[in-house]
């Protein structure tokens, strides 16, 4: 039996806990520990020397960790491709983002607003820097802690409209997702995998990511609301 221990953030969480499923379905000798947590502490903790096989982060982290020394150079693979939805608390009425206009004044009508501490939340604070708004709405910006869902926020009241990727948000209770930013302001987010350089089971590690970006898990991917890099 090969164990592998990987880390990931909590972006891609639940695809890969489908995905770990059915590579063992095909691999019943190989073992996948996955731990998901706030991608600024996965990387870390990387950074800090704790063994991993694995890696999955967005694509800046993963070329940090590469260019660092703590994941192996040529062992990058892309996996998906996640964009940024936008979501209410349930029972709220809901506002038009369908262009950018609109979602620009759902912005500035929204009493509060919440976004991650990820790649989508360090986008999403440029575009409004580029819309003239920033000052404006920081007063009314509630960034989530690392490993806080945005939904988890929006469930419970604390923001009004909230930002993550969709595939964070899909299926969270108490949350209307009113659909994708519009095409014009999209965030899309490349999230990778990588073998780390403490990995004792290199050739392990690479199997199982060729698998995971192989034609094989593509309708696992969109039934997340991602799409195959």
């Amino acid at each position: 039996m090969t164990t592998l221990r990987l880390i990931s953030s909590m972006a891609t969480k639940p695809l890969l806990a489908d995905l770990v499923a059915l590579y063992q379905k095909h691999n019943p000798d190989v073992h996948v520990l996955l731990e998901s947590v706030g991608g600024v502490d996965a990387a870390k903790r990387v950074q800090a020397g704790e063994a991993f096989d694995g890696v999955v982060l967005a694509i800046d982290a993963i070329d940090r960790l590469l260019a660092s020394g703590h994941v192996l150079t040529g062992s990058r693979v892309d996996l998906v491709l996640s964009g940024v939805a936008v979501a209410v608390p349930a029972g709220q009425a809901l506002p038009d983002i369908s262009t950018e206009a609109a979602l620009k004044a759902a912005i500035l009508a929204a009493p509060s607003l919440g976004y991650s501490t990820g790649p989508s939340g360090v986008q999403l604070a440029k575009q409004f820097e580029a819309w003239g708004i920033t000052e404006q709405i920081k007063d009314r910006i509630v960034q989530a802690k690392p490993g806080v869902p945005v939904g988890a926020l929006l469930a419970q009241g604390e923001v009004a409209l909230g930002f993550q990727q969709l595939s964070e948000m899909r299926g969270v209770a108490g949350i209307t997702v009113l659909g994708p930013l519009p095409e014009a302001v999209q965030i899309t987010t490349t999230f990778s995998g990588s073998v780390a350089t403490s990995s004792t089971q290199t050739e392990a590690m690479r199997a199982l990511l060729a698998f995971w970006a192989s034609p094989a898990c593509q309708t696992l991917k969109e039934e997340h609301g991602m799409q195959a890099a």
